[in-house]
């Protein structure tokens, strides 16, 4: 069909067609696109000196990092203790989908190869005055509860594995221990408190939370924590205490190995 004006394609424009106010338009909208750009990238960079070059955290509870970004993950913490619940599980699977090599994170606490198994006896602190002193046994006799669900490393791995154990909450209970765990504060600690964690009362005691003595349907080897361990999936293996040989209550927040090391404390999920 031949062309007409109508159906005619448009001719393309070359910058001596455009007028000097176009022109002048064109230029205005590089000049603030650049403008922005390196605006923005001004204040990150600033923003960043900022953070890297602020004085570090006063030691204590906490250490190793600098202090916007302790206040920062500390106020992060209050807000989801807030909105914490119960009601949130963790998701689980199929047994058949655990991992038969469960992966070993670490041995911090736990290096005594010659530690004496037999020995063991965990100490719970009620008061100045009282500590419970309870075995293997004593806990292996109550209520035992199984997870099998997908233990989070802060390294970035993460493994479905199968644990058992009696609920935190039902030791808890069963040990009279409720007004101890109506502060703010959960202890433990290893038997040569090489490693400590602090946690928060609400997940401590979240209904999926163990304190686990068999893996895979065996009780636990020696490299993963025996004859007692921490299985709180709410949190980062961090939090994952192997090896518990004390717990202790409290309204303050208790010591904890990471978040020494600059980690933040809450380490939540």
């Amino acid at each position: 069909m031949p062309e007409t004006e109508d159906n005619k394609p448009a001719a393309a424009h070359n910058d001596d067609e455009l007028s000097p106010e176009t022109r002048r338009q064109i230029k205005r909208r590089n000049f603030l696109s650049f403008a922005t750009f390196f605006t923005a990238g001004g204040a990150v960079y600033g923003g960043w000196r900022w953070l890297y070059t602020a004085p570090p955290e006063k030691p204590g509870i906490t250490a190793g990092t600098h202090k916007p970004l302790r206040r920062a993950l500390n106020k992060t913490e209050l807000f989801f203790r807030n909105f914490f619940s119960n009601n949130h599980l963790v998701k689980t699977y199929p047994k058949a989908m655990a991992a038969k090599k469960v992966r070993v994170n670490s041995d911090i606490g736990i290096e005594d190869k010659n530690y004496n198994m037999a020995a063991w006896q965990l100490q719970v602190v009620k008061s100045r005055n009282e500590v419970l002193k309870i075995t293997i046994e004593d806990i292996k006799a109550l209520p035992k509860t199984e997870i099998i669900y997908s233990f989070k490393c802060v390294e970035g791995w993460d493994q479905i594995q199968h644990w058992a154990g009696v609920r935190f909450s039902d030791f808890i209970n069963h040990f009279g221990l409720q007004e101890q765990a109506k502060l703010s504060y959960i202890g433990m600690e290893t038997p040569n408190k090489g490693y400590y964690v602090g946690l928060d009362r609400e997940s401590a005691l979240h209904p999926q939370t163990l304190l686990a003595y068999e893996m895979n349907d065996e009780p636990i080897t020696e490299v993963h924590g025996a004859p007692l361990r921490l299985i709180i999936p709410v949190k980062y293996g961090i939090k994952n205490l192997k090896r518990i040989g004390t717990i202790t209550f409290s309204n303050t927040r208790p010591r904890d190995y990471w978040a020494r090391q600059g980690y933040d404390y809450y380490s939540g999920l």
